[in-house]
């Protein structure tokens, strides 16, 4: 038979190792495969390549070749007896040479799936064995208004792609999700079949939404219950008062008694994020945590009427025995 440089056909030097070899062998592999590459002379060159491969892949095959020399392309030899099953004008099938190892290699291709067969000379036809495609996860931030309100979002993330020629890069795609009412800091939501493609007829992979809530102005969230600040004048916390809350699309009237203290929290039951459509937990409440703001600034008239309260009002902290300590 003809001599064949292989090292020249995987494009490697003499001194590759095992490893380069490998590589080289994936790359041109995926490149020439009849069922991707658009090259007239494709098929011929994945022959030659899966040919080199199994020659140079084995130590004890690569050593008797190298034992050949440094022979010039086109001269007459005779293999090896060992060689002659790896040897043959219809890339006949390897020991370990299988299309879904090089689609793994080049992350599951998204170009589309293989045909399936390997055509040996002398041998059963192979199927290459169906490969799932890569599930993808990726974090996208709601605003509150959506937790309480639920409905469609468009969201744009980028996934991973290998390109026609093997090359990994990741392209943008954008998906329109529904943000289900009462959705919660960390919730998974699946979009299945959007996540990598699969190969050799394999089903596409998973694409997991993980939801994060973004920081709220005015409310803060402690599970499903919900907090806000309601400032009010100390003359509201003395003698009572009633004030309104904007609650998101709602107006919530909040009554005050008389002599609330600061810090005190006034609940509504079932008026934090709503419970999840499986009810599996219970709608949160709403705290309104009271803060009494007592004023900077005085007029003449406020500061008489603060001395008339002071003259008759009681004070924990105050005793007329007290002596001036300096």
């Amino acid at each position: 038979m003809k001599y064949k440089d292989y090292y020249q056909v995987l494009g490697v030097p003499r001194s590759a190792t095992e490893s380069d070899i490998k590589k080289a062998y994936r790359q041109l592999a995926h490149q020439f495969h009849p069922d991707i590459s658009k090259d007239p002379a494709g098929e011929e060159k994945f022959k030659a390549v899966a040919e080199a491969y199994a020659i140079l892949k084995n130590k004890e095959k690569r050593a008797e070749y190298d034992n050949l020399g440094q022979q010039s392309a086109g001269d007459q030899f005779t293999p090896p007896p060992q060689w002659q099953d790896e040897f043959s004008s219809q890339a006949s099938d390897f020991d370990d040479v299988d299309i879904s190892d090089i689609f793994n290699a080049f992350n599951r291709s998204r170009s589309g799936g293989a045909s399936g067969m390997w055509h040996g000379k002398g041998r059963a036809h192979r199927k290459a064995v169906p490969i799932r495609g890569d599930d993808y996860s990726v974090t996208v931030a709601i605003s509150l208004d959506k937790v309480m309100s639920g409905g469609e979002v468009d969201v744009t993330v980028e996934l991973p792609e290998t390109d026609a020629h093997g090359l990994p890069h990741r392209m943008p795609h954008t998906f329109r999700i529904q943000i289900p009412r009462g959705a919660t800091e960390g919730q998974r939501l699946r979009l299945a079949n959007k996540g990598g493609s699969g190969a050799n007829g394999g089903p596409n992979g998973n694409l997991y939404i993980k939801l994060t809530i973004t920081p709220d102005l005015i409310y803060r969230i402690a599970g499903r219950d919900l907090y806000v600040d309601l400032p009010i004048s100390p003359s509201q916390a003395a003698l009572g008062d009633s004030v309104d809350l904007i609650f998101f699309d709602t107006r919530l009237t909040i009554y005050i008694k008389p002599g609330t203290c600061s810090g005190q929290r006034l609940r509504f039951a079932g008026k934090g994020i709503p419970a999840d459509k499986d009810a599996i937990a219970e709608s949160g409440d709403l705290f309104a945590v009271i803060q009494i703001l007592v004023p900077k600034k005085l007029s003449d008239e406020q500061r008489a009427l603060y001395l008339q309260l002071a003259a008759i009002t009681v004070s924990p902290t105050r005793s007329s025995d007290a002596k001036e300590t300096t």
